[in-house]
């Protein structure tokens, strides 16, 4: 937003409430979601940091580690940004990936175009996806695009400015240009059209007008329509035209505030049931429970938290992404400040905690084996202690799926309000029978299919 824009927005706060006052406020819970295929509500989605992924560091470790992926279930591949770091008002001793100095090339520490066209052929050869990180907000402050400065936005005395006070790393980018705009277009054409990518993860997409990515998606539409974009925001407006998922991020911070600060686990129920009543219908949500911002999940959850954590994204309505090193049960730092550094993943982790690989494989395998869980309709049902309990069923046609998720550490026996006849399938159950009598260790995890 341009310096006289805000000018007027603040004007039209003061002086003319009246005026706000009678805009129409949208209902988009009365509206339909963007149509995605059908591989994109199944799909397990995974983040590669590319620095970190290796020790090395660079594409050809991970396409080198493809056969792990496609063996754990993965189906899209998600790149974290892969173009060159800037270095003027660099954090850190490498600086972020999110400050971008040229949108049109690729992080020589990560390889050469040729490099990164052979992951992408051979992830398709194994039927996964490959999307990467686009930064369309903000760029480096030696960006290449620094030769047109008025691609930036300005403040009163005429200086580029970051987006926030606190990003002082990168400089906001003026989409009232429609050069700007131009530029970015062709820029997202250039990587589907001669990388054959499957798409984009926008980065803090909200901060970028809705207009531009309804635009940008129709344009890349037209080279290739069978693609997936990803919106890091949360806001229903994204999810009409432009985008096929966002980040569930109310639900991410509920879910911190149950395991890590003890609030009901009833929280993030109503979390989803206020979201439920906002969103566009048929609204297709990011589930997850750690990525690159914070410090990891098993950090911040313990190791049988962060399993339950994950055991929500998993079964939740939506699509669960796993944040790479998540499956070793890697404790590796992450977020800030470590995003500015290399830290690579700790992939011997597995040895010690085993339960992790074996956690992730038997999970996105039972996903994958249930229609109800990829593509059914969520509806809670009550049990005996919602402070720690979250219980849910999953229905699709016949096929109906219950959950049951202890977020606490204290062994749970009571109730869920089922009826009929269920079959436990939870991963390793060892024939445990259970409804409507139930019982969960601390952080336990049960799953049962009507009959």
């Amino acid at each position: 937003m341009n310096f006289k824009k805000s000018v007027l927005i603040v004007w039209i706060f003061l002086c003319a409430p009246g005026v706000l006052a009678q805009t129409p406020v949208r209902d988009f819970s009365k509206e339909d979601a963007r149509s995605s295929r059908e591989w994109v509500k199944d799909a397990v989605i995974y983040e590669i940091f590319p620095r970190n992924y290796s020790q090395k560091g660079d594409f050809n470790s991970i396409t080198r580690d493809l056969d792990r992926l496609q063996k754990l279930g993965v189906t899209i591949l998600w790149l974290m940004p892969i173009h060159p770091i800037g270095e003027e008002k660099k954090k850190g001793t490498i600086g972020s990936p999110y400050a971008a100095r040229d949108y049109y090339a690729i992080n020589p520490d990560y390889g050469t175009k040729d490099d990164l066209k052979r992951l992408v052929a051979e992830s398709h050869k194994r039927g996964m996806k490959v999307i990467i990180d686009i930064v369309a907000n903000h760029t480096a402050w030696d960006s290449v695009m620094m030769k047109t400065p008025n691609f930036y936005t300005r403040n009163e005395k005429g200086e580029i400015i970051p987006p926030v006070p606190d990003w002082a790393d990168v400089a906001d980018l003026n989409y009232d240009n429609p050069e700007l705009r131009k530029y970015m277009i062709d820029m997202l054409k250039f990587w589907v059209r001669e990388f054959d990518l499957d798409g984009f993860r926008c980065d803090v997409a909200g901060f970028v007008p809705t207009d531009f990515w309804e635009t940008a998606r129709a344009e890349v539409d037209k080279i290739k329509p069978d693609t997936i974009w990803l919106a890091e925001w949360e806001s229903p407006d994204l999810l009409v035209k432009a985008f096929d998922l966002d980040y569930s991020w109310e639900n991410h911070a509920a879910l911190t505030r149950v395991i890590e600060f003890g609030a009901p686990a009833s929280t993030i129920r109503k979390v989803w049931e206020d979201q439920h009543a906002k969103f566009p219908k048929g609204a297709l949500r990011m589930r997850f429970s750690d990525n690159h911002d914070e410090k990891r999940a098993i950090a911040r959850f313990g190791e049988r938290g962060a399993l339950a954590a994950q055991a929500l994204a998993f079964t939740l309505d939506g699509v669960p992404m796993i944040y790479n090193g998540m499956e070793a049960g890697d404790t590796t730092e992450s977020g800030f400040p470590a995003l500015f550094e290399k830290l690579p993943i700790f992939w011997d982790a597995a040895v010690r905690r085993p339960e992790f690989p074996k956690f992730y494989e038997s999970m996105i395998a039972l996903r994958k084996s249930s229609s109800a869980l990829r593509r059914g309709e969520l509806f809670w049902i009550r049990n005996s202690d919602e402070n720690r309990v979250l219980s849910f069923v999953r229905i699709l046609g016949d096929e109906r799926i219950l959950v049951a998720i202890n977020l606490s550490n204290t062994p749970f026996f009571g109730s869920v309000e089922a009826s009929g006849m269920f079959d436990e399938i939870t991963p390793g159950a060892n024939g445990k029978t259970g409804l409507p009598a139930l019982s969960l260790e601390g952080f336990g995890v049960r799953i049962f299919k009507q009959r």
